[in-house]
């Protein structure tokens, strides 16, 4: 048996918590002892882990004494309170925030792309989980890069209410059903009602008109990709489905290729399902990838319009992939390849 490791989860009694503690286990994780950490309102729950009951503790700056690694999921106030501490302790974070992403210190990594970003982890201790729609979108666009090379991405998203967390997927459950019981649904977490309805409006809006969410995709993905000369643009939309969100991306490579190409590069792609014959009506949708890891491409075909144009359609669960399976794989890297020895 290999080394095991004292693991915590920060923030474990959220959406994306819970699945993170689902994929250590799932996954085999080589958990020595598990601490699952919250705020003082939720410390005392109970959550179950290979079988036994932990209780979750409340996050404190000592919570990370004599861990190895810590698995945040907490949100960006959080995991800039307390990342320092954790590392202070020689605890290796992995955030699930957008706090550290764009840190030129810290490595944003999806293992899919750039596992040899890992490595930079000693700068501070952390390492940074992308955002959910940028995972899947680089993950289904880094073997045309490498191949090829991309010159621009035109992205617009179509994404699920649990990308908000739990108070939204229980908003679109109680307006859907109000509004099929003809009663007048209540709208509180989404400035507008989401059931039925599409919102042109993920994050906040910035002076240029774009949203967090859609600047988000585009700083990250020239950092994974590591290549500030790549140009995108993105629309990101959120949209009455519960689980996995759904990109139309439009790529300009350098040099030509097929689509046929590049069905055969992403059919041999880390990660990747290439669901791709509209002749069967076969293409990626969000019923079919949710509570998979796996990256799902499809609507592979050449944008006309443009020479060496190229139109995909992707489709990755964000709750999983998008968030808790990336920030574990994370950590299989870490433990595997630098806090073995």
């Amino acid at each position: 048996m290999g080394k095991l490791f004292n693991v915590a989860v920060a923030g474990a009694t959220g959406a994306v918590g819970n699945q993170m503690i689902a994929c250590l286990e799932e996954r085999d994780f080589p958990v020595k002892n598990l601490k699952l950490l919250a705020t003082s309102k939720s410390a005392g729950r109970k959550l179950r882990f290979k079988g036994e009951e932990i209780t979750v503790e409340e996050l404190t700056k000592t919570s990370f004494k004599g861990v190895d690694i810590g698995i945040f999921s907490a949100g960006g106030a959080t995991s800039k309170k307390y990342a320092h501490f954790a590392a202070k302790d020689g605890c290796v974070v992995v955030d699930n925030s957008a706090a550290w992403r764009m840190d030129p210190d810290v490595p944003l990594v999806v293992p899919e792309v750039n596992p040899h970003a890992v490595a930079k982890y000693s700068n501070k201790g952390i390492i940074a989980n992308p955002n959910c729609s940028t995972i899947q979108m680089v993950v289904a666009l880094a073997p045309i890069h490498r191949e090829v090379g991309i010159k621009r991405i035109v992205v617009s998203s179509y994404q699920a209410v649990s990308g908000t967390g739990k108070k939204a997927i229980d908003e679109l459950y109680n307006q859907t059903k109000a509004i099929l019981n003809f009663l007048e649904p209540e709208k509180k977490v989404y400035p507008h009602r989401i059931a039925f309805n599409c919102l042109p409006h993920i994050d906040v809006f910035l002076d240029n008109g774009y949203t967090k969410e859609e600047m988000k995709m585009v700083d990250e993905t020239r950092k994974i990709l590591e290549d500030d000369s790549i140009g995108i643009t993105a629309t990101t939309v959120r949209v009455p489905v519960f689980f996995s969100h759904s990109e139309s991306v439009n790529v300009e490579t350098r040099q030509p290729i097929s689509p046929d190409e590049v069905r055969a590069l992403l059919e041999n792609a880390p990660g990747v399902i290439v669901a791709d014959d509209p002749s069967k009506n076969l293409y990626p949708m969000a019923i079919d990838s949710a509570g998979r890891d796996e990256t799902f491409v499809g609507r592979i075909r050449a944008d006309e319009s443009v020479p060496n144009g190229i139109n995909l359609w992707v489709v990755s669960d964000n709750i999983r992939k998008g968030a808790a399976t990336n920030a574990v794989q994370i950590a299989e890297i870490l433990a595997r390849d630098y806090l073995s020895n």
